[in-house]
């Protein structure tokens, strides 16, 4: 997989977003999507925006969000532009697709770019917002069918897979299988009985030897190489 200039080892974890940015043209979409957030997290303020531009400005005029739903689709361009520029200046925001389009052309470049999770907004609300309430924790972050496409994708050959495998440790493998189930780094330092730093070390090795940037890539390798099997 390409790397996306992320810092690997930084996985933003928001269980109470205070900011909100909501990239969306379609205004009652939009409205949808801002009571959705409103009604699941008290409190929480959020900006709309309906063009990259005016999204831009935005982010130039108010406080830095902790949340973005980000859609792709927009009149004045692509959403992973903009996906890229909030991943790289501001890391501590949990960064999450909410499109319609399901295809790998519009995926892999969201993902790569530096999403967190890629949701598909034709999902009942309840379920919408239960996936964003478990991204926010740490846990994996595709909806189901997106997760299907995805692990299709990466059907190879098995010696091609297994040479992967091979390639991590036997600890590192048991640390990308616990990351994959949405553990986050406190919980594998306690589950492994070993030290937070030496889980980062040991994702950092992870990361680097699967060419990954992301939870989501990570879980992701883990199932194509057979070490979880995918949920939904």
């Amino acid at each position: 997989m390409a790397t996306t200039g992320v810092r690997p080892e930084h996985v933003p974890v928001n269980p109470m977003p205070r900011h909100a940015l909501v990239l969306e043209d379609l205004p009652e979409v939009a409205a949808w999507l801002q009571a959705l957030l409103a009604q699941r997290f008290s409190g929480i303020q959020v900006e709309r925006a309906g063009t990259l531009a005016e999204a831009r400005r935005r982010l130039q005029d108010t406080v830095p969000p902790d949340l973005a739903l980000v859609d792709l689709g927009l009149p004045d361009g692509d959403g992973t532009g903009l996906i890229r520029e909030l991943a790289q200046r501001h890391p501590d925001c949990t960064i999450v697709v909410t499109t319609l389009f399901a295809d790998d052309a519009h995926v892999f470049p969201a993902l790569r770019a530096g999403a967190h999770g890629y949701l598909l907004k034709d999902q009942p609300e309840e379920r919408l917002g239960a996936a964003l309430d478990g991204i926010l924790r740490g846990e994996p972050p595709l909806s189901p069918s997106i997760a299907r496409r995805l692990l299709r994708s990466f059907a190879e050959p098995q010696d091609a897979l297994h040479a992967d495998a091979e390639c991590l440790t036997a600890r590192e493998r048991e640390v990308l299988v616990l990351l994959s189930k949405g553990c986050r780094l406190p919980e594998l330092a306690e589950r492994l009985q070993i030290s937070r730093h030496t889980v980062s070390d040991h994702l950092k090795n992870i990361y680097r030897k699967l060419n990954v940037n992301s939870r989501a890539e990570a879980a992701l390798e883990a199932a194509r190489l057979g070490l979880v099997v995918a949920q939904g």
